[in-house]
């Protein structure tokens, strides 16, 4: 039997109880729905975390700190000698991490950043008043943070701008309006650091003066005030999180921030990893890549240089295991209506076997062979399994989208951004009607085999 004839009996079989099969594609078109809708949740939901965190710039970073005192998560901890070493062998000293290493690490390929965290404690002047807060450098790169989405006036114009933004919180604190702040100058406070040379030490005529300038390891600390434009306001704080312990409330350029050489806790031990002579080290690095898959590629070569390097990517891994159970057991209870709506093609087909065995009969009469039969049945099934996932999946899409139209009225009620909660891949949608194709024409195995094994002159005898 042509593939064209059997096309066309089979469409003209399905015309004829066009009732009770639309009912049993419907019933397919139901599971194949329920199937969609929750592993759109699933997905929807895997690719908000996944985009919330790379936007946050937390997977496209490795956190690099020297392996002397490193103790932190995914460290080494401190470097032991190799097995064959000897008393005799001269003890190899850990690498500092100073601006020689960052621009060993600037220089590897698929790194767009490198930079230490730069903090410091400062009074702001604003309106004759003084507030004390603390001053954080952010690099270029946090302007696609999802911390800065949501600004009021705008990001930085350049990274070497001499402006300010602040964090929502502390500008209430200078203003019950912060957004009129946007445009307004503020005065920073603040203590620099400044190394002492050994001459330096000398020229001061105080011998005591001298003794304090020696035990603070030669550094000097001066006050500074800058003034800064204020050119924005967030909501929430881009240095939360691991590598960067939160708390800022007024964020500059880097690059500023570095050229202002504010005096921060740890100057005295980089002071005395410098050796004494004023040469820079950081307490840590922040390393950025352009993709967070060539993060591991860059962590292990840094591990190489000799030093400390973790990133968030086991916590990805781990966040990757906890969705691929989710899918799996969305997937499982949405296959149930799936189960039940093959056992609805099941009876379909043998009930319309029963009517139409004298029909089979004159098929098999007219030389159908058992195969052609099998095929009739089996066309019928699959059509019944193509339609009823076209519909599915088309009104597990309108449930996904009713879903998320409710949560962003619900998060707009409480003040919360809208979010977008369900997702339907094209490969979802694909594997959802090819699942239904499937699951029909298992459906309808046995139905097809029994009209198959229908002895023709018994079935010219049915009335």
């Amino acid at each position: 039997m042509k593939l064209r004839d059997l096309s066309e009996l089979a469409a003209r079989n399905l015309r004829e109880a066009i009732l009770r099969n639309s009912l049993t594609t419907l019933g397919v078109a139901v599971g194949v729905a329920s199937l969609v809708a929750m592993l759109s949740l699933g997905v929807g939901l895997q690719t908000l975390a996944s985009d919330r965190l790379t936007k946050s710039g937390r997977f496209g970073a490795i956190f690099v700190s020297s392996r002397r005192d490193f103790r932190g998560p995914g460290g080494d901890g401190p470097r032991k000698p190799p097995a064959d070493s000897t008393k005799d062998k001269p003890k190899e000293n850990p690498k500092p991490l100073d601006e020689a290493a960052r621009l060993q690490f600037a220089a590897l390929p698929n790194v767009t950043d490198v930079y230490p965290q730069i903090r410091f404690f400062t009074d702001v002047r604003f309106d004759n008043n003084t507030y004390s807060t603390n001053v954080l450098g952010v690099p270029e790169s946090s302007r696609s943070m999802t911390a800065f989405n949501g600004i009021t006036g705008k990001y930085f114009s350049s990274p070497t701008a001499e402006e300010a933004i602040l964090q929502q919180d502390f500008a209430k604190d200078l203003s019950p309006q912060p957004a009129s702040l946007v445009g307004k100058e503020i005065t920073l406070r603040y203590a620099e650091r400044r190394s002492l040379s050994s001459d330096e030490i000398a020229k001061e005529k105080d011998i005591d003066a001298q003794l304090d300038a020696m035990m603070s390891g030669g550094i000097s600390i001066v006050t500074r005030e800058k003034k800064l434009r204020v050119v924005g306001v967030i909501e929430s704080d881009p240095s939360a999180g691991i590598g960067g312990f939160g708390g800022g409330r007024v964020f500059l350029p880097i690059r500023v921030a570095e050229q202002l050489h504010a005096a921060q806790a740890n100057d005295v031990q980089d002071f005395v990893r410098g050796g004494g002579s004023g040469k820079p080290t950081y307490a840590a690095l922040t390393v950025r890549v352009k993709n967070p898959k060539h993060v591991l590629q860059v962590e292990d070569a840094i591990k190489k240089q000799g030093y400390n390097a973790f990133s968030l990517l086991d916590a990805a891994r781990s966040l990757r295991l906890v969705f691929t159970v989710f899918d799996l057991f969305l997937g499982l209870f949405g296959s149930l209506a799936l189960t039940v709506a093959s056992l609805g093609i099941i009876n379909t087909l043998v009930m319309a076997i029963l009517e139409r065995r004298r029909e089979i009969g004159v098929l098999k009469a007219l030389g159908a062979t058992d195969a052609d039969v099998k095929n009739l049945f089996f066309a019928e099934a699959g059509a019944m399994g193509l339609v009823g996932g076209l519909l599915g999946v088309t009104l597990g899409y309108l449930i996904g989208q009713a879903l998320t139209y409710g949560t962003t009225i619900y998060l707009r009620r409480q003040d919360l951004p809208g979010v977008k909660i369900s997702s339907v891949p094209w490969w979802l949608a694909a594997s959802a009607i090819a699942f239904a194709v499937v699951v029909s024409l298992i459906a309808g195995l046995y139905p097809a085999t029994r009209a198959a094994k229908l002895n023709p002159v018994e079935a010219l005898r049915y009335e």
